[in-house]
């Protein structure tokens, strides 16, 4: 049966930028949620102390819950070889990072969808720099997974890999038993496609999950489809409670039984507070009662 962990979407700048929010702050917060574990962000401003690491690692664990995974955006598709070096060492030290919280679940991106970037030379950038990853995350019991994402909201350009057949051909580009998808399908609405469609060409290849629900403030999905070189978020789409978006959890959870996903769901949600991410986990976990009965 999966298990649910909680990402702070909604405490992201506090605790990445502005520093108003600490990550034992977090912790705290988040001990209040029916969840197994927590994920983090290699952003956090406490995480560049790594002495803290295996603090934070056990006032989960003193919980009862753990990290099972760290969230990172490597940049892998800038032209300049060196540059992209740098970015290898980089997700490294987040591997490193990962293991020091316990975590077996470490992400990977494309990278920016930078105009220069032709798509052939994109695509080889990224499988290349994670090719290079791989041997290092495998000695250390870690499973990369490339997410089918947006864009980092730090990062000036979308994900390079952000339309299906982009993300479809990279994840072909990579064969190694610790490499997986991790599948969000509010991103797949966010390209302006069919989230099934995408989870039906890779549900084999998906090892967690990020789940979200977005629903439009305004327009149609074709407005967004016109809109999918803008650069930032599209403000058609709005993050909501799960359930009540534009996402069939009910057809997702049945394709991922179907190839006998039990992995980990991490829930991003809570822009409009602690309460909605306490409706949202509740209702994952009636919905994983369903899907995965005991």
């Amino acid at each position: 049966m999966p298990k649910l962990a909680a990402f702070p979407k909604a405490f992201l700048d506090a605790l990445c930028v502005d520093g108003s929010m600490s990550v034992r702050q977090w912790i705290d917060l988040a001990g209040t949620l029916d969840v197994d574990g927590l994920e983090f962000y290699s952003g956090f401003l406490d995480l560049q102390d790594t002495r803290q690491w295996p603090v934070f690692r056990r006032m989960v664990q003193d919980q009862g819950r753990s990290i099972p995974m760290l969230c990172c955006s490597p940049d892998f598709t800038h032209p300049d070889a060196t540059f992209r070096a740098r970015q290898v060492e980089l997700e490294k030290s987040w591997i490193d990072m990962t293991v020091a919280l316990g975590g077996s679940f470490c992400r990977v991106l494309s990278g920016q969808r930078r105009p220069e970037v032709s798509r052939s030379d994109g695509i080889g950038y990224a499988a290349d720099c994670i090719r290079q990853c791989l041997p290092y995350a495998a000695q250390r019991g870690v499973t990369l997974i490339l997410e089918n994402h947006y864009k980092d909201g730090y990062w000036q350009f979308p994900e390079f890999a952000q339309k299906m057949e982009v993300f479809c051909e990279l994840v072909g580009r990579i064969e190694a038993p610790n490499f997986g998808v991790n599948y969000d399908p509010s991103n797949t609405l966010l390209a302006g496609e069919d989230p099934l469609e995408l989870l039906r060409r890779v549900k084999q290849r998906v090892v967690t999950m990020h789940a979200s629900d977005r629903y439009l403030a305004e327009g149609t999905i074709e407005d967004l489809q016109r809109e999918e070189d803008s650069v930032g978020y599209a403000k058609r789409l709005r993050h909501g409670e799960i359930g009540r978006g534009l996402n069939d959890y009910d057809a997702i959870f049945r394709e991922l039984r179907a190839v006998g996903f039990d992995g980990w769901i991490s829930i991003e949600d809570g822009v409009d507070g602690m309460e909605q991410l306490h409706q949202s986990v509740a209702f994952l976990r009636k919905k994983i009662r369903q899907h995965w009965p005991a």
